[in-house]
């Protein structure tokens, strides 16, 4: 496998919601897209139009929906692997207010009760790529999911632990590239403005 065989994967964040402009942690709260978020998402049809697509996934969220059909996505598959970590009981809750209950609380170091591990989110990630990995070589695939969900699934893209994600912060209604370089996995752009075309 070469970098010039390889299929390679586009990352889509969802536009902004409330609860992301707020912090709030989001899974299977379905909220819209706020005016802004709608504007993000449309703003990324330029880097869209500039790529075609072997494989296009979202998730099921009505956020990640609207933002691929204002991107030009219209025609994604919806795969539930792309719905964001599950926090259970701390859905809708800043980590401030969850770090006031469990003090140095962070999604990447303790459990969410009734939600998902970091491990089982690998596992739904794992999925996705082997799914994108099958792609015909020189394919791009693209995925419109979430935050945590994304940078789990760069980490794991790089054959690192679910939890260094950590270490890839990611804006709404950003792209990121997933690809290679001489057959190793790497991480080609990150969280880059929707506004910019590669």
């Amino acid at each position: 496998m070469t970098a010039s065989t390889a299929a390679e994967l586009l990352l889509i964040r969802h536009g902004e919601t409330a609860w992301s402009r707020s912090g709030q942690h989001t899974s299977r709260t379905d909220l819209p897209l706020t005016e802004v978020g709608e504007a993000q998402a449309t703003a990324l049809r330029a880097l869209v139009a500039s790529r075609s697509f072997s494989l296009v996934l979202s998730s099921p969220r009505l956020r990640a929906r609207r933002t691929a059909e204002l991107a030009g996505l219209a025609a994604a598959i919806i795969d539930d692997d792309l719905a964001e970590w599950d926090y259970g009981a701390y859905e809708g809750r800043t980590t401030a207010e969850i770090a006031a209950e469990v003090p140095g609380w962070s999604i990447w170091s303790a459990p969410c009760p009734g939600g998902e591990s970091a491990a089982e989110v690998a596992t739904r990630v794992d999925r996705v790529i082997a799914r994108v990995r099958a792609q015909p070589a020189g394919a791009t695939a693209v995925a419109v999911a979430h935050g945590h969900l994304l940078r789990v699934l760069a980490a794991r893209w790089i054959g690192a632990e679910p939890t260094d994600g950590r270490w890839l912060c990611l804006d709404t209604a950003t792209w990121s590239l997933l690809g290679w370089e001489h057959a190793v996995a790497t991480v080609v752009r990150w969280n880059v403005p929707g506004t910019a075309v590669a």
